[in-house]
């Protein structure tokens, strides 16, 4: 069915069908009809950061910014949802077009630039949340913000999601905002971890509860700059990592029309990076937990990222290109793999 629906929503501007897609599933939410897409698997819980996820499949950020959806996308069989990137102001993000399809190479390129209403927006719908599953948010700096001012930004939008959030994850690998992925090194990421670390600490205290902090990264790292970072989260009790945002290298889709377009690529030709970062930072990281994304496109995908040393994974590119049939395949090969 999906495959159809394809068809027509692919003949659309990417981000036009994205914005439309979202609002059919609100639509079916609303008229209670998300429960025709939902698989009926076995039960597959994980424990996980003091969280209990219902299965080991999750939906990345970048869906859904605002948290306009959740409540539909979580009815599609995720075993967690992730909102967001959320940053402390609104911001427009970045001039269109700024989303391409590489059909050919089932992948995207997008340069949205942190387009979001705000967090006080975002807050604003999850208090009225009926999703029952484990959610995240993804929070980020302004684009206006001065990179030394970052953690400013950080720790503004994680007082605001902390009392509504089960776990809080620290975008600092998107290519899309100027300098960001600088705070991925030495210094700059030291301080931002230690002063995010801090106010967790104050926020848990505040709140009487712990809401676990996880860091997402590019995957267009070294294998010494792997190695370093990994010795930062260690160092400053980060709770997890997500592994890996876009990458920017475009070797695999050279012969695309698109190939030349700034921002992250996602989708296919990502697969096998994001595995080999997991990989390295398994290594680094002891029985530190690792959510596994990039590339996902069939259910052997998820399975190579969990044997690769994640615990859990989420999808984005390949839900565009496979729709819900992806969450059922890849749900039933990490059933089938143990």
């Amino acid at each position: 069915m999906y495959s159809l629906l394809r068809k027509a929503l692919f003949s659309l501007d990417p981000e036009a069908s994205h914005d439309f897609s979202l609002d059919m599933l609100g639509a079916a939410e609303r008229l209670h009809l998300m429960k025709l897409c939902s698989p009926n698997l076995p039960a597959d819980p994980k424990l996980l950061m003091g969280l209990r996820f219902e299965n080991p499949v999750g939906l990345a950020a970048g869906l859904d910014k605002n948290g306009d959806y959740f409540n539909a996308l979580g009815q599609l069989g995720f075993g967690f949802v992730e909102i967001g990137t959320i940053t402390p102001k609104p911001q427009p993000g970045n001039d269109k077009p700024r989303m391409f399809r590489l059909v050919e190479h089932e992948a995207i390129i997008n340069r949205m630039g942190f387009n979001n209403k705000g967090v006080e927006y975002l807050v604003g719908r999850v208090k009225k949340r009926r999703y029952s599953g484990i959610l995240g948010i993804n929070i980020g700096k302004n684009k206006v913000t001065p990179e030394e001012e970052a953690l400013s930004d950080y720790q503004i939008a994680m007082a605001a999601v902390y009392p509504y959030a089960d776990y809080i994850t620290v975008n600092i690998s998107s290519p899309n905002t100027p300098g960001l992925r600088n705070l991925q090194f030495g210094d700059n990421l030291k301080k931002l971890l230690s002063g995010l670390k801090e106010t967790q600490q104050q926020l848990a205290t505040e709140y009487g509860r712990y809401r676990p902090v996880v860091v997402k990264i590019a995957p267009d790292m070294t294998e010494e700059e792997i190695k370093s970072v990994s010795e930062t989260f260690a160092a400053n009790e980060i709770d997890g990592v997500i592994a890996t945002n876009t990458t920017l290298d475009r070797t695999a889709v050279k012969d695309s029309p698109h190939a030349q377009e700034a921002g992250g690529l996602s989708g296919a030709p990502l697969t096998d990076a994001s595995t080999n970062v997991i990989a390295q930072l398994r290594g680094h990281l002891g029985k530190l937990p690792i959510i596994g994304v990039g590339g996902i496109m069939q259910g052997s995908d998820a399975v190579a990222k969990i044997e690769a040393g994640a615990d859990l994974v989420q999808v984005y590119s390949g839900f565009i290109y496979r729709g819900p049939e992806l969450i059922k395949d890849a749900r039933i090969a990490l059933l089938e793999s143990r």
